[in-house]
């Protein structure tokens, strides 16, 4: 391997390391922020064999599953949630309460929650439902 080569490969490592912290920061932002708007966060990086939820969170008896997109604005980020990653993120959420019994009588509710930099994070309830 040539020393650009090495090269590249650590500028896109640190470019995937930085865009992991953003990441998890905006996941943390969003759990406090749920928090001061009355939610009790029951699970976060909740994942199974079907999928991976960012925020599991219930407020009386809706439990909402929400996903949450940090980008460089909120366009990019509201782009971000795709057909294949709500279908993915249902599968995880039915299996979640499936585990759950004390859940059962809950309503659901998917949620996403849109983070960019020096902005408050925009909270969409009930963005999509399942097929």
């Amino acid at each position: 391997m040539t020393q650009a080569k090495r090269q590249l490969t650590k500028r896109q490592l640190a470019k995937r390391q930085r865009a992991w912290r953003f990441g998890r920061m905006a996941e943390m932002v969003c759990a406090a922020s749920l928090r001061l708007k009355g939610y009790r966060i029951l699970a976060s990086r909740y994942r199974n064999p079907f999928g991976e939820i960012d925020l599991i969170a219930r407020r009386g008896k809706v439990v909402c599953f929400i996903e949450v997109k940090a980008r460089g604005n909120l366009a990019d980020a509201a782009e971000a949630v795709g057909l294949r990653q709500r279908r993915r993120v249902a599968r995880a959420a039915e299996s979640y309460l499936a585990s759950r019994a004390d859940l059962a009588t809950s309503d659901v509710r998917f949620d996403v929650m849109l983070v960019c930099p020096w902005d408050l994070p925009r909270h969409l309830p009930d963005a999509w439902r399942p097929d």
